[in-house]
């Protein structure tokens, strides 16, 4: 979940009854991530680095795709 104020208790005060809003804030369960180093960033960096590289134009197969990814990945290891 990212770190925006609507996902505060306070928004569901401000926006329901007490009542309603306790029995909302109940029914989740909030899982906070990272505001830095998330693992959904990181997955987004390097898909932005790979598409840079190597994905940016027309593949014609999926092999040559995996052939393409595979390559960038060695060279960067």
């Amino acid at each position: 979940m990212d770190n925006f104020k609507t996902h505060a208790a306070s928004a569901f005060y401000e926006t329901f009854e007490p009542e309603e809003a306790k029995k909302l804030w109940d029914r989740f369960e909030f899982v906070f991530t990272p505001k830095h180093g998330s693992w959904l960033n990181m997955a987004e960096i390097k898909l932005h680095v790979l598409n840079g590289q190597c994905l940016n134009r027309h593949i014609s197969t999926i092999e040559k795709i995996k052939e393409e990814v595979e390559t960038v990945i060695q060279q960067n290891q």
